[in-house]
């Protein structure tokens, strides 16, 4: 819905602003003052916030300077400037211990733990990945939005696994694998319900959602949004919940997320996008106790990137990476399991 420009010298570079953020209006906006537009897509952003950064001159509109009113048009480029540089763009190195599962001269695979912040921004301006990334390499190449060493993200609170580029060349070459598909990622993800078919393919763009700019949907006609395929499979059923295997085919924001919950399987535990509610079961106190309990084991979206296969950028060997389940997430799986057996067995 949104893409951040690229490759375009900056006129303003000598007023020595720096550019916070900057969107493309796709096709299908309607036309909506500059102030409401902001307040929807920059997290944290007030009315005042953004009416002052007009006043100041600091909202531009394909490179023109616009007051607060100014009406949003398809296809505008808007951008957000200041005199200070992003926080985010201040990376402190920090000692943060990393799961390393491989490293070489070009690249490293982590496992990262659920809780951590891939990067700075929006609040969250120490202790992430990159934060710890910066103390264990020291400088690392920036990729197209300006975030070092990152090919890919996943969620705070998913964990699993990340490539990250220690050079120019691994930027390049990893970036072109996920563009192209032909990285393997497997997720495995506890929803809710029991979905019918054991495997399956769920296609729909995924776009931000116009009520609610912390989450994102899917946009069935595709009027809206990138296209989005998730395939999954059932890996295991405990009446109300199941576990699944998912394979992403694209890299969508909240893609699984948002897919599983499209067809009615919002994740377990998943409070952006509704699964931290009892959404099946019986009304039985026991039950609802068990659950509840359920969610303090795990309490975050049950959502784990189990494995990653990829090209190296040097050597051109295929490499294949698998990360255990945490904790959390396999405590919670057990306690499920336990509780199918038990209402069997009754």
């Amino acid at each position: 819905m949104m893409e951040e420009e690229q490759g375009r010298e900056d006129p303003f570079e000598e007023e020595e602003l720096f550019e916070h953020y900057s969107f493309t209006a796709d096709s299908g906006q309607k036309p909506l003052r500059i102030d409401k537009f902001l307040m929807n897509l920059v997290r944290n952003a007030t009315r005042n916030k953004i009416q002052k950064a007009a006043r100041d001159g600091n909202i531009r509109v394909n490179d023109q300077v616009v007051r607060q009113n100014y009406r949003v048009k398809p296809g505008d480029t808007i951008r957000v400037l200041f005199e200070h540089p992003p926080y985010e763009h201040l990376i402190q190195p920090e000692d943060i211990p990393l799961n390393i599962v491989y490293e070489d001269d070009s690249l490293l695979v982590v496992d990262k733990p659920p809780g951590m912040v891939v990067h700075p921004g929006h609040g969250n301006y120490t202790g992430t990945l990159i934060n710890a990334l910066a103390n264990h390499l020291g400088q690392m190449p920036m990729n197209s939005d300006n975030r070092p060493g990152l090919v890919h993200r996943i969620d705070k609170d998913t964990s699993g696994l990340l490539v990250i580029a220690k050079t120019e060349q691994a930027m390049v070459h990893l970036a072109r694998q996920f563009f192209d598909r032909t990285t393997e990622r497997e997720y495995l993800a506890l929803v809710w319900g029991n979905p019918e078919a054991e495997e399956g393919t769920i296609e729909g763009a995924i776009g931000r959602n116009p009520k609610n700019r912390l989450q994102m949907q899917v946009f069935p006609e595709g009027e809206q949004g990138k296209p989005a395929r998730t395939h999954y499979r059932v890996l295991e059923r405990f009446r109300y919940v199941t576990l699944v295997s998912c394979r992403l085919e694209t890299g969508r924001t909240h893609q699984i997320r948002v897919h599983m919950k499209y067809i009615g399987h919002p994740l377990f535990n998943d409070e952006r996008y509704g699964g931290d509610r009892i959404l099946k079961g019986t009304t039985f106190t026991k039950y609802r106790q068990f659950v509840e309990n359920a969610f303090k084991i795990l309490p975050r979206q049950a959502l784990h990137a189990r494995t990653l296969g990829f090209t190296h950028p040097a050597t051109g060997e295929r490499l294949f990476f698998e990360a255990a389940i945490p904790e959390d997430m396999a405590a919670c799986i057990e306690k499920w399991r336990h509780y199918t057996q038990h209402q069997a067995e009754e």
